[in-house]
């Protein structure tokens, strides 16, 4: 074996959908307003008994029975998430327990809105070096326990939920290489911080940086893997806000792929949104075993990573 695939893709989220109406009941915003600015018309919201690693276990068990393999199979769990309440026991850990998984390395990875792409790359390079033969790869925030419902300009941006992916040895390489990086003198554009934990951000920072600085890195993640953007199926990024995804695939020069708009119906689910967002695509058909994917993150740390997959 000299490569990783992903195997499978599950996703969840909770029953509880928020949409722009309701929040006009709660500040002073409008759905025209919320749409025009980020083409957010809903997004679901978990309940105070419904904790990050179990949006997490939910879907990953969805992942594990697509790919048809039982929690003994499963060596190594990562979970990306920035929304973990307690220090120790991580949320790999949890979801582990939770799915009853013997004996898994089991770590978390916090890179926020680039988290699972950053995961991914960790499963395929553990794997590729024989250190894990399958992984259980798990998106997973709950953004609603770290906004101010007070503050019109973040919390009409975030949902929760939960995207996973079964990464396991092949023989011919289904991920592909990644292109990672950070800008970290920026890292104050993007925070969870203070007490209690509140999400911000500096949004027109964000968006000249993710609309200028992202489409030639996007570029390159596609010619690290051999592809021409012309040549991909699908187009998954970081579902922050329309307005960025838009520009960033039109630049990106992707003209035959389907792009993920996920965003519209589910927020900015940070770790949890290219995983979500791509179970999804697969869920309903929109592109087929086999082709070829762009995945790319982006966002807090002023991070971002990249690869493009076969998909599953």
């Amino acid at each position: 074996m000299n490569g990783s695939r992903i195997a499978a893709v599950g996703h969840y989220q909770p029953a509880r959908v928020l949409t722009n109406e309701d929040l006009a009941g709660m500040v002073d915003t409008s759905d025209a307003w919320i749409t025009s600015r980020v083409g957010i018309r809903t997004r679901h919201i978990a309940g105070p008994d419904e904790p990050v690693d179990e949006l997490a276990a939910h879907a990953a068990a969805k992942a594990l029975a697509a790919a048809g393999l039982a929690p003994h199979d499963i060596d190594l769990v990562l979970v990306a998430t920035s929304t973990a309440v307690d220090r120790s026991p991580n949320m790999a850990a949890r979801v582990a327990a939770r799915l009853g998984i013997p004996r898994p390395a089991a770590m978390d990875v916090n890179v926020v809105c680039a988290g699972f792409t950053h995961a991914l790359a960790t499963a395929d390079h553990t794997v590729r070096a024989g250190a894990a033969a399958r992984a259980l790869v798990i998106g997973a925030d709950k953004m609603s326990d770290v906004t101010d419902w007070t503050d019109r300009s973040t919390c009409v941006l975030v949902g929760d939920g939960a995207g996973a992916a079964v990464v396991e040895a092949s023989a011919e390489p289904g991920v592909g290489p990644v292109l990672w990086g950070s800008v970290p003198e920026m890292g104050h554009a993007v925070r969870i911080e203070g007490e209690p934990a509140r999400f911000a951000q500096e949004g027109q920072s964000v968006y000249r940086w993710a609309t200028t600085q992202l489409p030639p890195l996007a570029r390159q993640a596609c010619e690290r893997a051999g592809y021409a953007p012309a040549d991909l199926a699908a187009v998954v990024l970081h579902q922050a806000n329309l307005r960025i995804i838009e520009p960033l695939a039109e630049k990106l020069g992707a003209v035959n792929a389907v792009i993920a708009r996920d965003v519209c119906e589910s927020g900015n689910t940070s770790a949890a949104s290219i995983p979500l967002a791509l179970s999804k695509l697969v869920e309903r058909g929109a592109i087929s075993s086999g082709d070829p994917v762009l995945l790319f993150g982006f966002g807090g740390n002023l991070s971002y990573a990249g690869q493009v997959v076969r998909c599953p």
